[in-house]
């Protein structure tokens, strides 16, 4: 092709109709969307949704983004705009990279967010080499992200709409991986926009409620789904104060979060008290007052850096960090240990700060994300 050829909508030298592009399709609307707008503009759509766990009966239900009504889902949008689409089985990848450590995370006394594991595992990994496999040219999905050029390549930005803003989930995006993939949704300022333009394309899934569960947790029944991946989880204990004074007693770990306040059995109290720490191994509920939840420094490793410089070559970033989805990003001090580890000091200290959450780091002043690791250990 021509090097004078203006670069088409996904960014490449040539026409539409030249450029494959593999789109991630979970049966929802915004992937479908995604799917039928390039379909429309002329691009060669290839549409793939992943099997990831055989959910049966008792989980094929709405709402959930695996089932198998959305499997359905997926294939009647490719039909309707008339692309092929592929289903693909990654139940062994999914249950080794995110469903075992899932368990494992959320017994260590951790509030785990499966949802990143799954896109930095299996999406953004073993699904885009798929995709390259498949000679396509990048690989789309329908997450609420943007993708901008920067002086030193590809950045990954904020949603344009704060509400649908799902970068807290997409922190571990490798600058490779970048490179070859697309976010067509992020520049959309509301969801009535994607619903619009799914039913300009007479989608089936136009009205479509969005997932709101853990696909793998039907209801967000958290509890059972580990009983049943690890028995014993649910064994009683006790519930002790920061001193170690038992308290009560209590029907499982596994039934308990950091900052947890409601439900502890523990009434009659003065000072309300919530939970501060999980010890399963003593199978304990550790309690202490709200301020025994407040943390200043977090320890985070397995760090994904996506700033221009490299993250060691200074001693302090000063960005801004979120430590959990639906909190805004609070200023903080990033201070490096090696090129996977820091140590982030909050200006402002937060509470229900909780082993297993990612710490996600964004520039102060605009909307760019420099990537983020994951907290390891309570204070």
């Amino acid at each position: 092709m021509s090097k004078d050829m203006p670069l088409n909508s996904l960014g490449f030298a040539k026409r539409p109709e030249d450029t494959r592009v593999v789109v991630a399709m979970s049966g929802g609307v915004d992937s479908s969307v995604v799917a039928a707008e390039l379909a429309e503009q002329g691009y060669d759509v290839v549409g793939v949704t992943l099997q990831l766990y055989d959910h049966g009966a008792a989980l094929a239900k709405k709402g959930a983004c695996c089932a198998g009504r959305d499997i359905h889902d997926a294939r009647r949008v490719a039909e309707t705009m008339g692309f092929p689409h592929y289903v693909l089985d990654y139940e062994n990848i999914f249950q080794e990279a995110v469903i075992d450590e899932f368990a494992d995370a959320y017994l260590g006394g951790a509030t785990p967010v499966p949802c990143i594991r799954c896109n930095e595992r299996v999406k953004f990994k073993d699904l885009l080499e798929t995709a390259k496999d498949l000679d396509a040219d990048c690989m789309a999905t329908g997450h609420y992200i943007q993708r901008k050029e920067g002086q030193h390549g590809p950045e990954l930005h904020s949603a344009a709409d704060a509400n649908r803003d799902q970068s807290y989930f997409l922190f571990s995006t490798k600058p490779d991986q970048l490179n070859y993939l697309r976010f067509p949704l992020g520049h959309l300022h509301s969801k009535a926009e994607t619903r619009a333009l799914a039913a300009k394309h007479g989608l089936p899934v136009a009205d479509k409620p969005d997932s709101q569960d853990i696909c793998f947790v039907p209801n967000g029944d958290y509890a059972s789904v580990i009983e049943k991946l690890r028995p014993g989880a649910a064994d009683p204990g006790e519930i002790v104060d920061l001193q170690g004074n038992v308290l009560g007693t209590h029907k499982g770990v596994i039934h308990y979060t950091i900052g947890q306040r409601r439900g502890l059995g523990i009434g009659g109290r003065s000072d309300p008290l919530y939970v501060v720490k999980l010890d399963p191994d003593m199978h304990r509920v550790i309690v202490g007052p709200k301020e025994a939840l407040a943390t200043r420094t977090i320890p985070v490793r397995e760090i994904n850096w996506l700033g221009d410089t490299p993250f060691t070559s200074q001693k302090e970033w000063h960005l801004s960090v979120k430590v959990r989805s639906t909190r805004p990003p609070r200023e903080a001090i990033i201070r490096p240990l090696s090129e996977t580890e820091a140590e982030v000091e909050l200006i402002v200290p937060e509470e229900g700060v909780a082993p297993g959450q990612a710490c996600v780091f964004y520039a102060p002043e605009d909307s760019r994300i420099f990537g983020g690791g994951w907290i390891w250990k309570g204070h």
